[in-house]
């Protein structure tokens, strides 16, 4: 009974880190944004991590997959459990932190492919937890499959193959998008709040600054207000939250304007997008004028979208020549559009057509 207890904690532990590993590892940008999240001042407060929040992620997902093999094969297993322990106890404190503390609203453990919510993710990884202390305790039990020999090859060749996906989708594009922008998306559609989704309940906050302290009213304790209190300030507390539609924070801003009910009309629309055209890849920037101009002769209305300052865009239009008008999307959703910096999105009526890389302009089918 305790081998066939390990042997389902192995498999199904494997299984589970190699399934959340490769989905990261096709967008480790995406998990590498999650990781910046947990660096920030909200949480953690190790803004010198932030830099290194990509080269974080490749390792931390890269480990994740190649554990989750060499559990699979056996391959030095006192090593493998003891690191799958080591890793599934830090996911853990971080996933309990997240929840208690309500301040990352997503842990991005299976990235845009499912979404959990803090408590689900730490109740993921207390299961995880669990097995894995099976596996701690019944190490003896973990037998490899195969010689020395067969184990190494397929140790290296598993970090290479991990290595060389990493790479490669960061230079290109992930090998399957989850996110809501994908080809084949509705702009207008994905923004839709259906008639029947359910709304959100809001408790209107008060607050009022009492013998010298800022204090605290619902709307049912507005009669228990002293007389003498100050108002401070209005907040809105969200009791219950109501149906969020996948593309929720899409705009397409200029001089106060929001052009994209105009411009998700067009037939032939050409966006290049670049969240921080000051931190965008010069190479890739060299590249949007000449793309502009042949998209405009084949009739291609052309914009850009960034989340830069009026005075960042100026000075990069001057240096690269851009002839091109920018409008204002915040950052995380442009982010969300594209990973790359800069990218291009071609759309016919809002529908996504293709998506590509500044490294795969060539490939684009104007």
């Amino acid at each position: 009974m305790k081998n066939i207890i390990t042997q389902f904690s192995r498999i199904f532990v494997g299984l589970l880190f190699i399934i959340s590993g490769l989905i990261k590892l096709n967008d480790p940008i995406g998990f590498s944004y999650k990781l910046a999240e947990y660096f920030g001042e909200p949480v953690f407060n190790l803004p010198f991590l932030v830099p290194f929040s990509l080269a974080i992620a490749l390792f931390l997902v890269i480990l994740e997959v190649v554990l989750g093999f060499l559990l699979l094969i056996g391959h030095k297993s006192k090593f493998t459990i003891n690191s799958l322990l080591l890793l599934i106890v830090f996911f853990t404190f971080l996933t309990f932190y997240s929840a208690y503390y309500d301040v990352v609203k997503d842990c991005g453990c299976f990235g845009d492919a499912l979404h959990l919510t803090p408590w689900q993710s730490f109740t993921k990884d207390v299961v995880l937890l669990f097995f894995i202390l099976i596996l701690f305790f019944n190490k003896k039990l973990v037998k490899p499959l195969f010689g020395n020999t067969v184990l190494n090859t397929l140790a290296f060749t598993s970090i290479a193959l991990c290595a060389f996906m990493g790479y490669w989708v960061i230079n290109h594009l992930p090998l399957k998008d989850f996110r809501p922008y994908k080809v084949g998306i509705n702009i207008q559609k994905g923004m839709r709040i259906p008639d029947d989704a359910p709304k959100s309940v809001v408790e209107m906050v008060f607050v009022y600054k009492v013998n010298g302290v800022d204090t605290e009213f619902t709307e049912k304790d507005l009669m228990k207000i002293p007389a003498g209190a100050t108002f401070v300030d209005r907040k809105d507390k969200v009791i219950t939250e109501g149906y969020v539609p996948p593309i929720h924070d899409f705009v397409m801003e200029k001089d106060g304007s929001d052009y994209k009910d105009e411009f998700l009309q067009e037939p032939k629309l050409v966006m290049i997008v670049s969240y921080d055209l000051l931190h965008a890849d010069k190479t890739g920037l060299m590249k949007l004028e000449k793309l502009n101009l042949e998209a405009k002769a084949k009739g291609y209305k052309v914009i850009g979208m960034t989340a830069s300052t009026q005075e960042d865009i100026e000075k990069v239009k001057k240096q690269f020549g851009f002839t091109f008008d920018f409008y204002f999307c915040d950052a995380i959703a442009l982010k969300t559009i594209e990973r790359a910096n800069p990218s291009i999105v071609v759309l016919e009526h809002g529908t996504i057509l293709q998506k590509v890389h500044y490294n795969d302009i060539s490939d684009l089918k104007l």
